[in-house]
């Protein structure tokens, strides 16, 4: 019934600011297209600390970023010139085809204190037909995302199609991210029609086939599969999945389907190439590749 339970690790974005980190993960890269997953908060922190987690000007090609927040806000600036506050409920969906960057800044010190602050980060590979696509970004306020409501659930779709529904956010291939809410006692299936499908505790602890999960696990299923989640306790979830798209490559925040334009990237990002976010380019993250063995991944110093 499950392919893999992925357990969540920590990892740093900045000094003193952890996230739990669910994908990439070395026995199973991807779910669907999706590549990548942090899960960051709920944050505590005091307000004289703010400056110091702000995610400065970085890189990316060949994805999408996502950044859904369950509460709290992020200033997302990028390469494009487009400011965007992003408040609960909303997404905030980047392309970066052929290569795009930005930044993500706290600028709210109040946001951060008493755990007001929690968001979920997921990239979205590309198909190889858009991986050298011209770089986008898109705004969706959540009155715009649809949502569902029965006894004991509530229910947004984020993406795609899932249980009938269909959001009006932009993607490049079949995928499905939804965000669930489930009272205590209450069952839930799994959207049918994708090949591959993960489910996210985010908080509470459920149970599937007789077997409890609990918070910064993540259930991938196998295909045919459709299992029924019991809430052992009021739960919050995020599903996600859609169709595999091949192998890709992932190192730093580059994802593509050829290595050779990782490399490309890498010297792109070391000559200037790719343009800084004009309204925040006096800082940037410099390319890791020196602090780390030839065949090795850094991490992502990233939020999305």
């Amino acid at each position: 019934m499950l392919d893999i339970v992925i357990q969540a690790r920590e990892a740093n974005i900045v000094p003193g600011f952890a996230v739990r980190r669910i994908l990439p993960y070395q026995l199973r890269r991807m779910v669907g297209p999706f590549i990548f997953m942090d899960h960051a908060g709920p944050v505590n922190i005091s307000s004289k600390e703010v400056p110091d987690l702000d995610v400065l000007p970085h890189p990316h090609i060949g994805l999408s970023t996502v950044s859904y927040l369950l509460s709290g806000n992020v200033t997302h600036r990028d390469g494009l010139g487009i400011e965007q506050v992003i408040k609960p409920g909303e997404v905030n969906w980047m392309t970066a085809g052929k290569g795009i960057s930005h930044s993500e800044r706290f600028e709210d010190p109040a946001m951060l204190a008493d755990g007001a602050l929690e968001l979920m980060q997921t990239w979205v590979a590309l198909p190889e037909r858009d991986e050298e696509a011209n770089p986008s970004f898109m705004n969706y306020k959540a009155e715009e995302l649809p949502v569902f409501t029965e006894k004991g659930i509530w229910m947004r779709l984020i993406a795609g199609e899932a249980y009938g529904l269909s959001s009006k956010v932009q993607t490049s291939s079949p995928l499905f991210y939804v965000h669930v809410v489930l009272d205590k006692n209450t069952r839930f299936g799994l959207p049918v029609g994708h090949s591959e499908r993960g489910v996210y505790v985010v908080k509470g602890k459920v149970e599937v086939n007789g077997v409890s999960y609990a918070r910064g696990q993540l259930l991938v299923f196998s295909v045919g599969v459709d299992p029924v989640i019991t809430a052992k306790e009021a739960s919050t979830l995020m599903m996600l999945g859609g169709e595999h798209l091949g192998k890709r490559h992932i190192w730093w925040n580059f994802v593509s389907s050829r290595k050779e334009r990782i490399e490309q990237a890498k010297e792109d990002w070391k000559q200037g190439r790719i343009i800084l976010p004009p309204n925040d380019n006096h800082e940037f993250i410099p390319l890791p590749e020196d602090q780390y063995r030839p065949g090795t991944e850094p991490p992502p110093n990233t939020l999305s």
